[in-house]
């Protein structure tokens, strides 16, 4: 097969591209870094003409230009799969709603319950030798998506960092029906805010229970980022890596000679993840890099897949927690801020690995609107927030005034060692709330 006459015939322009969708359809828009770009210029140009179009998509990293036409919720819904702070905000329009799911079960929902989209476009690495297109740095579920599209049109960038995986982690020439050629912009960079102090001291609290060899796992956001640097200063040696989300914290403890996979039970000698997002340098990093393995995310998530990996740490952050032990993630009340992602299958993953630890990290306090000071220990999750991690399967919870590991307390202890790492200045009150719950025996320490 000649496959660079394949791609000559199913080239063609995003406009000509998106003429392939109707009103009513269902499109899927990529993930993370591969979602469109100049399928999305040319999306946006024929929606004002449009109606009831569905995306679906997730972490975006830009405003895409669909966002930006007059009344959007007139035209088109976007479902996000896991809302980034861009699509926060576009709920607000009456066009934006998240999608609940275990990150970890997405592509089966594809194949198995959603089983049918009728526009599937992403961008993609450029074509290889043998007409395969990399899905870039996120495999995810993008094959799975594929898989049940009755349309694939793939928009290449040249910059698009090629991700080895060997496990639905790219797409043949032969199976796209559209190939549009982009105007190859650099990927887009997630930063990470540095680290506070109170990032520093949980970092050092947890980088302390981690041993030689383990595999990490690093959610997003500034505490794990302070692990991850603290790790790369540290005297570990040998870790593995084995992450939903790869960030630059990875790259610089592997440039710190402290990552290579020796001693993991499974993909020895590889960093395993589902998708990846942060600077140039990650994104260079990964670029033809054997040592790094893109897979799906029901692979990189999976409870059985994570059980099998000996000493696995999952460092993942919380909004709060409350006194019984049930963590929320992912919002303040009914206000929307993330989805479940991955956190669950991690806490459980790791708890189920010989000798593995998840830690739920977060700060002790937090400033609300109007100024205030209030505490993330709280004694009742507030109304309508989402209880991500049950009670029954939290392990490790830290803040910046110790660590605690609550499995197999009864509610009374869990209390105490909860009020125990708490503000000093909110302790006595949720002694008090402890009480009123009756989960607090005269006994506990005050």
């Amino acid at each position: 097969m000649d496959y660079k006459a394949l791609y000559s015939q199913k080239l063609v322009t995003a406009d000509k591209a998106v003429e392939c969708v109707k009103d009513g359809d269902w499109v899927d828009f990529g993930w993370c870094v591969s979602t469109p770009d100049v399928l999305d210029v040319a999306m946006a140009k024929r929606l004002p003409q449009m109606k009831d179009v569905n995306f679906r998509g997730g972490i975006l990293l830009k405003v895409p230009e669909i966002y930006k036409i007059e009344n959007p919720a007139e035209h088109m819904t976007w479902n996000s799969w896991h809302m980034s702070g861009i699509e926060r905000k576009f709920i607000a329009t009456g066009a934006g709603f998240y999608g609940a799911i275990r990150y970890s079960e997405l592509p089966r929902y594809y194949r198995d319950n959603i089983r049918h989209v009728n526009v599937a476009m992403m961008q993609v690495a450029p074509m290889d030798n043998h007409g395969y297109f990399s899905f870039g740095p996120q495999a995810s579920h993008m094959r799975a998506v594929c898989d049940v599209a009755d349309i694939i049109i793939v928009e290449v960038n040249q910059n698009m960092p090629r991700c080895l995986g060997g496990m639905e982690d790219c797409i043949h020439v032969s199976e796209v029906d559209m190939i549009v050629e982009g105007n190859n912009p650099a990927p887009l960079e997630l930063g990470s805010a540095a680290a506070t102090d109170v990032d520093k001291k949980v970092a050092e609290l947890i980088v302390e229970e981690i041993p030689n060899g383990a595999c990490l796992q690093l959610g997003i956001g500034g505490m794990p980022n302070a692990v991850g640097s603290l790790i790369a200063q540290s005297d570990l040696k040998d870790l593995g890596v084995h992450t939903e989300m790869y960030v630059d914290a990875f790259v610089d403890i592997t440039m710190a000679g402290k990552i290579n996979g020796s001693r993991k039970t499974i993909d020895r000698g590889r960093q395993t993840y589902a998708f990846a997002a942060g600077t140039k340098k990650l994104y260079d990093f990964l670029n033809d890099n054997p040592q790094c393995a893109s897979m799906p995310v029901d692979y990189t998530n999976d409870v059985r897949v994570i059980a099998q990996i000996d000493n696995f740490m999952s460092i993942n952050n919380a909004v709060d927690i409350d006194l019984f032990g049930q963590v929320n993630s992912e919002s303040a009340g009914t206000k929307h801020i993330s989805g479940a992602g991955g956190q669950l299958d991690f806490v459980m993953g790791a708890y189920l690995s010989k000798g593995g630890k998840s830690f739920i990290c977060l700060s002790s306090t937090f400033k609300q609107k109007d100024g205030s000071i209030a505490s993330r220990i709280r004694p009742t999750l507030a109304e309508g927030s989402i209880v991500t991690d049950t009670r029954a399967n939290t392990h490790y919870v830290v803040t910046e005034y110790g660590k605690v590991c609550v499995k197999g307390m009864s509610s009374w202890q869990r209390a105490e060692a909860l009020i125990s790492i708490a503000h000093p200045d909110f302790r006595e009150q949720l002694i008090k709330d402890a009480e009123n719950l009756k989960i607090w025996k005269r006994s506990n320490k005050r």
